[in-house]
């Protein structure tokens, strides 16, 4: 391309009448160049005496840099088909932006998608591609029109990753965010995972605090909400969600892919909840005591909503929705059934019998009949136990021996170490105290042993031995050994 200099050459040496053959041996411009910018120079000053003539812009024109006109000059390697390409590996990066959420570091840099196109067989140049992407890039963005609903007319859903240490060490836990626009309300649930159970939990305990459901529930693409996808706009709703839908009255909306914006109300809710309430304090005994902390604090963070206006405006209120998975189990005889891998004890009167099952996300209940026997809390693992010593009571007042090594008392370690130190000659004794006060919870139970073992008197009334010391134990084999002795080899 001719260079500001070149033109003024060739405009210089015309003027001193030379023709363009001349013009062009001596500039080593072609000849149809020199004539081409001869002539535009020529009409460019005839225009100056024209009436009425912008005089600015002609002479912006005639001092103007030269350039190409890259509006009718088609690209030759840059095809429809590597466009379209193109295009495909940008809308994987979105996908990627959203599975692994904002400030990631692995997006695929501009030489990283040539490298990629060239491996698939397009031959083009890397400043091609980092000229189109800056092109794509640089296309005007989507406008959002700014919404407002009214109290009670729309719910936002969105599960949120964080980490916590709930006394098992620092850990994933999931948050189930509800946000209301309308209102200006969030909430939150903790989970160990965002299985269909949780999910399904996390809006009956909504729609059981607030009173009542909302109009309309909009999700994103989240398994638990689309099963299936049909064609390029069409979507399989879960049936469980949809006959949830159906009980409490809302409609479900799903956001088109990778449209976050469209529910961006718990977009927003989700960063918030997780930086104002788990940024400062992240570490708990348990997660229902993170769950309790981030109650307090939701309390907090609400005082300013609409959430009561909201309240008078929700759909009818209805009993929470039964979400329990039902089967059977069988007791063994160690008075234990099975459920997913994990065994739960129930109470001794069982063994050999069917049992009801009933799976809820958190715990499973047991029914003998119509009357619920016992609950535990669920277990996630192969082989894991849940035992309840409560349920091994008569057994083990008939087989005392069998107290100390038994997995019901090892699995609360507090009354392992009283009945170690305290009960190990006496079993029983142990045992029919746990039975006069069967009816107290293990927490009170555990108290009342301790107050046992404070008391001393309590104790010697109780004929409890106390613990030997390794010293009294070795005076006693030394008697042992010396009555053996002196009787002739015979202990007495």
């Amino acid at each position: 391309m001719v260079k500001f200099m070149g033109k003024k050459d060739i405009i210089m040496l015309k003027e001193q009448g030379l023709s363009n053959r001349d013009v062009s041996r001596r500039t080593g411009h072609d000849r149809k160049t020199v004539s081409k910018y001869w002539n535009e120079y020529l009409r460019r000053l005839q225009r100056l005496d024209e009436p009425g003539a912008d005089i600015k812009a002609i002479q912006e024109s005639l001092l103007a840099q030269p350039k190409y006109n890259a509006a009718t000059r088609g690209r030759r390697k840059y095809t429809e088909e590597l466009d379209k390409r193109l295009h495909e590996i940008l809308k994987e990066e979105k996908h990627k932006d959203h599975l692994m959420g904002p400030g990631h570091k692995q997006n695929l840099t501009n030489k990283q998608i040539h490298k990629k196109l060239v491996d698939e067989g397009f031959d083009i140049s890397e400043a091609t591609i980092n000229i189109a992407l800056a092109e794509i890039r640089k296309r005007q963005k989507e406008v959002f029109i700014r919404q407002e609903y009214e109290p009670g007319e729309r719910l936002e859903y969105d599960f949120g990753e964080l980490f916590l240490d709930c006394g098992e060490g620092m850990k994933t836990y999931h948050m189930a965010v509800l946000s209301s626009p309308g209102g200006s309300f969030r909430w939150l649930y903790l989970y160990t995972n965002q299985k269909k159970a949780v999910f399904m939990d996390s809006h009956v305990q909504f729609f059981e605090m607030m009173g009542g459901s909302y109009q309309e529930i909009v999700y994103d693409n989240m398994r638990n909400v689309v099963s299936k996808f049909i064609g390029k706009n069409e979507k399989e709703l879960n049936e469980d969600l949809m006959k949830m839908s159906v009980y409490y009255g809302f409609r479900i909306n799903v956001t088109n892919c990778f449209k976050g914006n469209e529910k961006g109300h718990v977009e927003s809710s989700v960063k918030v909840l997780r930086n104002q309430i788990f940024a400062d304090n992240w570490s708990f005994n348990s997660l229902e005591d993170a769950q309790a902390y981030a109650h307090s604090q939701l309390m907090k963070m609400n005082e300013n909503s609409r959430v009561e206006e909201e309240k008078k405006r929700l759909m009818p209120y209805r009993p929470p929705l039964e979400l329990a998975i039902i089967g059977e189990a069988k007791v063994n005889p160690s008075s234990l059934i099975s459920v997913d891998t994990v065994f739960y004890s129930v109470p001794e009167h069982l063994v050999g019998k069917r049992v009801i099952v009933k799976k809820y996300h958190n715990e499973i209940r047991v029914y003998a009949g119509n009357e619920m026997v016992c609950k535990h809390k669920r277990l996630l693992g192969n082989g894991k136990m849940q035992i309840d010593i409560y349920h091994y009571l008569n057994t083990l007042y008939k087989k005392p021996g069998a107290v100390r090594n038994s997995v019901a008392l090892k699995s609360i370690p507090k009354l392992k170490a009283i009945f170690d130190t305290y009960y190990i000659s006496q079993p029983r004794k142990f045992i029919e105290l746990f039975l006069e006060n069967r009816e107290l919870p293990i927490d009170e139970i555990i108290v009342l042993f301790e107050q046992k073992t404070q008391n001393k008197g309590e104790i010697d009334a109780l004929d409890v031995v106390k613990p030997i010391s390794q010293i009294e134990v070795s005076a006693r084999a030394f008697i042992a050994n010396y009555a053996t002795l002196v009787n002739g080899g015979v202990a007495q």
